[in-house]
């Protein structure tokens, strides 16, 4: 993708193939762990932190290298440190609140706040890398894999993966985004692609592909943003727009409409958190505010974006996760980084 110019142009779709099947095996199998012991900490984790998110009782998950930690306003708890010493990479609540957590190398962990099912590939799952957990609007749950998309309906698993041959293709699933329209988008290692309940396409832009999407949004709007190798992008339904040539990792719209994104910078190779504000989003070339602190992400890889119910932003990097309340970042690693 060439990344010097900005550009405007339709949206071109080139036709690509995937197989997909159901697989109902090993269902019956699904590891229940009704008995095990959370583990109160003074503090958050202080491994790689991949992922935030906010239940609808306000308590904050965060999937980390360390465990899946919960922290309700005053203290965090480890909640799986007694069930399983995977690396945590993704968190999700789906319709009934239940917690989903994917791993790498150990599939995906369903929560229901007393015991645990555990799902892999006996069970029907593509892969048991799941860097990625999405709920799409009809409430079945999506995993991003390592060898392609899984769709759970609460009964069986449905596998998507790229038909062998076909030129630039990549199973790793990065993200998955269900718009307005009830289109899928899927960023992967290799080429974006778009379904639309029949066929999967590649997406494409002056005949380039999307490549290595890490993350893709709609804000409210209906405008989707797809950040990655080749930068930070908005399409309207019409056209694309170029922002930024940045390697972006995560995109957040919060509730002002401003999109904050984890990025590295092209010219600088830092890494950090920047915010793009809602009234320049219309603009050619909307203006970026780094948020500026002596966190230390200037220098190492920031992953996912939460923005809070109390406004505040949090954001995990190599070791840990941070907040951001307006004016200051808090770490929350050993005794001294517990509010």
């Amino acid at each position: 993708m060439t990344k010097h110019v900005h550009v405007f142009a339709l949206l071109a779709l080139v036709s690509c193939t995937l197989c997909n099947g159901q697989n109902k095996a090993g269902l019956s199998t699904d590891i229940v762990k009704s008995e095990f012991q959370a583990v109160a900490t003074s503090h958050g984790p202080n491994r790689i932190t991949r992922n935030i998110i906010q239940d609808r009782k306000g308590d904050i998950w965060i999937a980390a290298f360390d465990g899946i930690f919960r922290y309700d306003g005053k203290s965090f708890t480890n909640i799986t440190g007694s069930v399983s010493s995977a690396r945590f990479f993704s968190v999700l609540e789906d319709q009934k609140g239940d917690l989903w957590f994917g791993t790498i190398g150990s599939g995906v962990y369903h929560y229901d706040g007393k015991s645990f099912r555990h799902f892999t590939t006996s069970q029907g799952l593509a892969d048991d890398r799941v860097p990625h957990i999405y709920k799409d609007k009809a409430g079945d749950i999506w995993f991003g894999t390592l060898s392609g998309a899984s769709r759970y309906d609460g009964k069986v698993f449905r596998n998507y993966k790229m038909s062998e041959g076909f030129p630039g293709n990549n199973n790793d699933v990065n993200a998955i985004m269900e718009d307005k329209t009830r289109k899928f988008w899927f960023g992967t290692r290799g080429d974006a692609c778009v379904y639309d309940g029949k066929t999967f396409t590649v997406l494409t832009h002056n005949g380039q592909t999307f490549t290595n999407v890490r993350t893709i949004i709609e804000d409210r709007k209906g405008n989707i943003w797809l950040g990655g190798q080749d930068g930070l992008w908005r399409y309207d339904g019409h056209t694309f727009t170029y922002i930024t040539e940045d390697f972006v990792g995560y995109i957040c719209e919060d509730r002002k409409g401003n999109i904050w994104t984890s990025a590295q910078s092209a010219y600088t190779g830092r890494w950090g958190i920047f915010r793009y504000d809602e009234k320049s989003l219309s603009d050619k070339k909307p203006a970026a505010t780094e948020i500026e602190s002596d966190y230390k992400a200037n220098r190492e890889m920031v992953f996912g974006i939460l923005e809070a119910n109390d406004g505040s932003i949090w954001f995990g990097s190599l070791d840990g996760v941070y907040r951001y309340d307006g004016n200051t970042i808090k770490d929350f690693k050993g005794k001294d980084g517990q509010k």
